[in-house]
């Protein structure tokens, strides 16, 4: 089978420093291959610099349709990417312009390809063909009013709508739930399969890779480890490298890890109800979270888990007092807390956030020193100073000299430790950790969740982990409960949640996660 696409001997550099080096593969007409390794292993800059969008400078050979694409000028890869090419972002919310329709972003992909305006029944059948509902009613709603599945979808829309002969998928379903990450690429494959469409998949999900991808490059400092066939190498790595990701990489399959034991219930809700009004002309309200109830011990660390809009990050800010709460309880060591306005520093600082995104949740113009004190300044200012920031450093495994930098200067494993080290800076009860390992690797993921673990047997703290991941749920905590439609339909011990689920979203969770 001749290749569509064939990289040999392929290199970039920026500023002198070589960060991509040799690296040779080729990929066929309908032919799915994978690249996989940890953060800065050079898989994005591996996808994206014989393109022309990244900022590395490239050698060697990228040869796509017979064209040589290194050393070609922008025009030219202009012209190659409008014509030839798709793309698909990990973030659908900011690859899609916000200001414009869908109709104009399909408008936009089809013409800048040379093809004439697109009437509107060619636009709903491109998102037909994606499965998105409703098609003419999506046509005129704006990326913001989508869900996250729907904007995804749209993007993939977008990217074929020229019927492209390469599609370059760069962490195309990591910020989606387990239902909509196999709808998804579901989708992507069969468009493949059907149309003759290769695929460049970039991905840090090895045990989604093995169902999807024909072939696998396991990347490790800007070099291949291992290459070969992608079922071979996700069930049997023959690389340290490798077998290290595996093993990172949470399933279903895995042995249920013992956890430290908690202690008597601390903190409870009862009857939580959040309402929005409708984004839109039309009058009315979104119940978002309704009549939700939990319990925490001390020490222990609560899943909350659910799909795309089941409400579980609406329902932690509302836990947390960083987001509305229209009616219920929330009650500390049996003493309900006030509400959210009224909240003394005594209060704020029990329940404190990690959020999904670790680079976007740090101011970008002050330094680490300053990120982790400024909570401390109004929460607990007589904690201490640089000494404390240090002593926090430490815990959270980091190096003192951290403390001079600012988040662009570090990486997405540092930044979330940053990130950590700024919530127990106030000695809080309880870390909300809202999707806080989803944007990273296995390899730091596996590490921030053992700082988790770490943390909780040292400091006796409880974890709220909202998270889309059932198989890392799984792993990590004690209990686990399932939202739906804005409800908590079922909560259990992990062991019995997984043996005996009793609702049915439950069971199209777990079905999903397999």
């Amino acid at each position: 089978m001749s290749a569509l696409y064939s990289v040999q001997g392929f290199c970039a550099q920026i500023n002198g420093q070589q960060l991509v080096r040799g690296v040779d593969f080729e990929i066929a007409a309908g032919e799915i291959v994978a690249l996989a390794g940890e953060s800065g292993a050079g898989k994005s800059m591996t996808a994206m610099t014989p393109f022309g969008l990244s900022a590395a400078t490239a050698s060697g050979s990228a040869v796509l349709g017979g064209q040589q694409l290194i050393g070609m000028g922008e025009a030219g890869l202009r012209r190659i990417r409008a014509a030839h090419i798709g793309f698909v972002f990990q973030q659908p919310l900011t690859a899609l312009t916000p200001h414009r329709t869908v109709a104009a972003h399909l408008t936009e992909a089809v013409m800048q390809a040379g093809g004439d305006r697109p009437s509107q029944g060619a636009m709903i059948a491109m998102l037909a063909q994606v499965g998105l509902p409703r098609p003419d009613e999506k046509l005129r709603q704006y990326p913001h009013r989508l869900s996250g599945g729907e904007r995804q979808r749209v993007l993939i829309a977008a990217a074929i709508a020229h019927g492209p002969e390469l599609l370059v998928a760069d962490e195309p379903v990591s910020a989606l739930d387990a239902a909509l990450r196999g709808e998804i690429m579901n989708l992507l494959t069969g468009l493949c399969r059907k149309n003759g469409m290769a695929m460049l998949l970039v991905s840090h999900d090895l045990a989604g890779i093995e169902l999807y991808a024909d072939r696998l490059l396991v990347m490790r400092s800007g070099k291949v480890e291992e290459a070969g066939e992608a079922r071979q190498i996700a069930r049997a790595p023959s690389t340290d490298y490798a077998q290290a990701l595996m093993a990172a990489t949470p399933r279903m399959d895995d042995p249920m890890p013992p956890l430290p034991k908690p202690s008597d219930r601390m903190f409870e809700a009862r009857d939580i109800h959040v309402r929005f009004r409708a984004p839109s002309w039309r009058s009315g309200h979104i119940d978002a979270v309704q009549n939700a109830s939990l319990q925490l011990a001390k020490g222990e660390t609560l899943a909350i888990v659910g799909g795309s809009g089941s409400g579980k990050s609406t329902l932690g800010r509302a836990l947390s007092g960083l987001g509305p709460m229209q009616s219920g309880q929330i009650l500390w060591n049996g003493t309900s807390l006030p509400p959210r306005g009224r909240r003394k520093a005594e209060h704020r600082r029990l329940i404190q956030p990690v959020f999904q995104d670790p680079v976007a949740s740090l101011d970008p113009r002050w330094t680490v020193s300053d990120i982790i004190l400024e909570p401390m300044r109004w929460l607990l200012p007589d904690a201490g100073g640089a000494a404390r920031v240090e002593l926090l450093l430490h815990e959270v495994d980091l190096p003192p000299d951290i403390a001079r930098r600012k988040p662009a200067a570090l990486s997405g494993g540092q930044a979330q430790r940053v990130a950590i080290a700024r919530a127990l800076s106030v000695d809080p009860e309880i870390l909300l950790l809202d999707e806080a390992t989803s944007a990273l690797d296995p390899l730091v993921a596996n590490g921030i969740m053992q700082l988790f673990v770490k943390l909780q047997e040292e400091r006796g703290l409880s974890l709220l982990f909202i998270t889309h991941d059932l198989a890392l749920a799984r792993r990590s905590a004690h209990r686990i409960a399932v939202m739906e439609q804005g409800q908590i339909v079922e909560t259990a011990e992990r062991g019995q949640l997984f043996a005996a689920p009793q609702a049915e979203a439950t069971r199209k969770l777990i079905a999903a996660s397999h």
